[in-house]
């Protein structure tokens, strides 16, 4: 089972989890990541911006979700992205992977986060003190993404 959508308001990612949790009694690993905003020590981030092409980005999620789904044996995955205004400590993403081994819902959850931090279908912008700007993904999230370089 695949869930992926785009979050237009704030989600609960507990009961979130705890739905995409309830009937997997076949899985031996269910692995969990949840983003959310953070204040930067020294320049607080007072609120974060994540625009999206409506075209593109769901269906860029579903395409993401279906490739980790051919190269690991899942048994269910969810992912949700927030779009919007958020403040510090409001949820940004979920992602959840279920399978009968652990190694698998791990290296799922994690081929999913660094395609979506690094290579997604979104447009991210930080307010402080100073005014919005634009952010872009670091080298490091590049450097983490292509470990996935032969995965399909």
């Amino acid at each position: 089972m695949r869930t992926v959508r785009l979050a237009f308001e704030a989600f609960d990612p507990h009961e979130e989890l705890r739905r995409f949790s309830q009937g997997r009694e076949e899985a031996g690993g269910i692995v969990s990541f949840t983003g959310q905003v953070r204040a930067e020590a020294g320049d607080p981030v007072e609120a974060l911006e994540l625009r999206h092409f409506g075209p593109l980005t769901l269906p860029g999620m579903e395409n993401l979700a279906m490739r980790a789904e051919a190269r690991w044996p899942l048994l269910g995955v969810l992912v949700i992205h927030r779009v919007g205004v958020m403040v510090p400590g409001d949820p940004i993403v979920l992602v959840a992977c279920a399978a009968r081994h652990r190694r698998d819902s791990f290296q799922a959850a994690d081929f999913l986060m660094d395609h979506l931090k690094s290579k997604a279908w979104f447009w991210k912008r930080e307010k402080t003190a100073d005014g919005w700007a634009w952010i872009e993904p670091r080298s490091v999230d590049h450097e983490d993404l292509s470990r996935w370089a032969d995965v399909p």
